[in-house]
């Protein structure tokens, strides 16, 4: 099967929100959805495979920011148009620089829900999150709205920001084909078919990245609890300066 049927996309939705729902660490819950999707439509988990292959074998994201870099700054627009920095970020403590795919990815969605159900435990160490994805700031605010994000969602419009730490990936022709359902050229206001790599970057408020989750499987993302433990350390290396 080369597309998704609408039987099997009422499956995928029933599985994502079984995933959503189970008990679990977020790797587990996504793990999970991954195996749902290979079962529901095998084409397109088959698909994803041989990119992450292709991503690795180019390099993809290798060059990203790693601990001790500086991170580089970034001003741009949340869904209401507002710019934000990343220094006026890191003038309050600790950031998680998340970047997301967009609002129809169910990865995305599985790792913002976790991520907001540790706010608290992430705010109580003085650190905070931001969100970054490519989408036109209309999804954007649909991201952040079915979410219900208390954080910013910034819009990276033809992946500028991305592109500039190795992290912007072209999806490929098979992938296009799969995906053909989904509006991506509206979702991002272009039909290049280029998304980040999913990515995660603790940075200090010396500007500096403390810990980092680089991974061209978009499947994968930065266990909640070493998110945590990253933002614990990089508040508690600001204390003792």
């Amino acid at each position: 099967m080369t597309s998704l049927s609408p039987d099997n996309a009422e499956r995928l939705k029933l599985a994502f929100q079984a995933c959503r729902d189970m008990e679990g660490t977020l790797n587990e819950q996504l793990e999970a959805y991954a195996a749902a999707g290979r079962e529901i439509f095998p084409a397109y988990g088959e698909a994803v495979d041989r990119l992450v292959a292709r991503i690795h074998e180019n390099g993809g994201g290798e060059n990203a920011p790693r601990p001790g870099d500086p991170m580089p700054p970034f001003i741009l627009p949340d869904v209401t148009g507002r710019l934000v920095s990343l220094t006026s970020l890191l003038e309050k403590g600790p950031v998680a620089v998340m970047f997301y795919r967009g609002h129809w990815c169910p990865y995305c969605r599985l790792n913002v829900r976790a991520v907001i159900q540790a706010l608290d435990r992430i705010r109580a160490l003085g650190g905070d999150v931001v969100a970054i994805m490519p989408e036109v700031q209309h999804f954007a605010e649909k991201f952040r709205s079915e979410a219900d994000a208390p954080f910013p969602v910034l819009t990276d419009l033809d992946n500028g920001y991305a592109l500039s730490l190795n992290l912007a990936i072209w999806l490929g022709t098979e992938i296009q084909r799969l995906l053909s359902y989904q509006d991506m050229k509206g979702f991002h206001g272009n039909d290049g078919w280029v998304l980040p790599i999913p990515a995660t970057f603790v940075v200090g408020r010396d500007g500096l990245v403390k810990a980092r989750f680089v991974d061209p499987d978009f499947r994968k993302r930065m266990e909640i609890d070493d998110l945590i433990a990253a933002l614990k350390s990089a508040g508690e290396e600001n204390q003792d300066r």
